[in-house]
């Protein structure tokens, strides 16, 4: 199997060893944060809003699982093949983000449609990140985020959620954009420990956004 062409692969140990400890910090937070969240949604709000939740935790430990799997793996045929999985992941831990806010405008049938939209987008993406390895890696990244910021096309909708919630998925947002940047600066140092930097603090801000959307507070703000 040969390997890519596009993309570092090959950094020094101590790149490796600051990357390796910021997906590790990741996944362990992750994992409370993951629990918290879906055991303080079953014990507070409705059942229906547990399946959201829950695609949305799922989504994200999967997501920073299979990035650690990748990135720590030894340069192999079966880091390219970890390599599929870990660039399909982002698709879908894209469209399981949408699903908790999108799922919160349960009456807005353009939210609906929105979230299809990106669900199908995502599988379109996950079909070609597993069929075609390494062929279309630049257009992926533009993919990303052209998904990533669809949701402002329903501005008027996920306005109506609470504000902290909003100011949340504003910062992750741009946060993950600029971390885009490091992503394909491959000349810098620790460049690819930055990329997923960045990665962890914008999940740290989506979560948020999460947890205040479903926190049952009266008034929202």
């Amino acid at each position: 199997m040969n390997s890519p062409s596009f993309g570092r692969f090959h950094f020094s140990r101590a790149e490796l060893w600051a990357d390796g400890v910021i997906h590790i910090v990741g996944i362990a937070l992750a994992v409370g944060a993951v629990a918290a969240l879906i055991a303080y949604v079953f014990a507070t709000a409705p059942m229906v809003d547990l399946l959201p939740v829950s695609i949305y935790g799922g989504t994200l430990l999967t997501a920073l699982i299979v990035s650690a799997a990748y990135n720590m793996w030894p340069i192999s045929p079966r880091k390219w093949l970890i390599r599929r999985f870990d660039h399909s992941a982002i698709y879908i831990l894209i469209a399981g983000t949408y699903t908790p806010f999108l799922a919160k405008l349960g009456e807005s049938l353009w939210a609906h449609v929105l979230l299809a939209i990106i669900w199908i987008t995502s599988a379109v993406g996950v079909v070609l990140k597993i069929a075609l390895p390494g062929r279309l890696d630049r257009l992926s990244i533009l993919l990303y985020l052209l998904l990533g910021w669809s949701g402002v096309v329903l501005w008027d909708s996920i306005a109506t959620l609470p504000t902290t919630a909003l100011w949340l998925m504003l910062i992750g947002g741009v946060l993950y954009s600029v971390g885009v940047v490091f992503h394909v600066w491959e000349s810098l140092p620790f460049q690819n420990a930055i990329w997923h930097g960045f990665v962890l603090v914008a999940s740290g801000c989506f979560y948020g956004a999460v947890f205040r959307a479903y926190l049952n507070l009266s008034p929202i703000a």
